[in-house]
């Protein structure tokens, strides 16, 4: 059995089409999807309707992004149109919901209700979208939002000296709870990177699909990853977030 990890997609259905055409998916395979799934590119909807569709013939988990909270309370009450997530491609999921029934709405309201916050498998790997705080793992952090917006872990990780093992004393007491953490939520390509970065344990695997970037799925065990096209690319007439 294979397990892939699949960094934020932001409405762009188009590349995370391709990227599970490049897995060449079989009976067994896994998939851990590391939330956004929403806002940015035009077929948000459709993403969600995908991935329910996916689920029925693959092991999926979805954790959950801040985005898809925003898109989740919309849901819930078309009212609750949260001004910071309406500028940043709330809208334009907002009207990939066209032509969907109520019905259609109640099934996605109850997907992204059932979205984990993190997840954690057998080998002690942590999956979750951004972060946390508690300095004694994700059992224990107070502020439970910062799983889907905390960067401050990410920063930790990449200002950390990579020839210090997760044994020594100046280790990073957040870090050592898991051999490995998987994150989104920050674009590599804030860094000019668009591929999938490492720094000590964390794999950030966000490579910019709301903006100029990519879709990405890694082989947590053999770190082999596999890309979209750049998603601006795939949606020449639209502009995604690159407002």
């Amino acid at each position: 059995m294979r397990t892939f990890a699949i960094g934020d997609i932001h409405g762009g259905l188009k590349a995370l089409v391709q990227v599970l055409n490049k897995l060449g998916l079989k009976e067994g395979d896994a998939l851990i999807f590391m939330g956004d799934y929403v806002d940015g590119w035009s077929e948000s909807a459709q993403v969600v309707q995908f991935l329910i569709d996916l689920a029925q013939k693959f092991d999926c988990i979805f954790i959950k992004g801040n985005h898809d909270v925003w898109c989740q309370n919309w849901l819930k009450d078309n009212n609750d149109v949260n001004p910071s997530w309406f500028m940043h491609g709330g809208k334009e999921t907002m009207e990939s919901y066209d032509g969907f029934s109520i019905e259609e709405k109640k099934e996605h309201l109850q997907f992204f209700e059932n979205m984990k916050m993190y997840y954690l498998d057998t080998k002690n790997r942590l999956f979750l979208h951004a972060g946390f705080t508690a300095m004694n793992g994700v059992e224990n952090e107070t502020y439970t939002h910062k799983f889907c917006t905390d960067r401050t872990l990410w920063e930790l990780a990449l200002a950390m000296d990579k020839n210090i093992g997760l044994t020594h004393k100046t280790y990073p007491k957040r870090l050592q709870h898991y051999t490995e953490i998987y994150i989104g939520h920050t674009p590599t390509t804030n860094y000019n990177e668009f591929e999938p970065m490492n720094a000590i344990n964390v794999w950030n695997i966000d490579t910019g699909a709301a903006f100029k970037g990519k879709v990405t799925a890694i082989n947590i065990d053999t770190k082999a990853y596999f890309q979209s096209d750049n998603l601006p690319s795939l949606y020449p007439n639209e502009k995604g977030r690159n407002k």
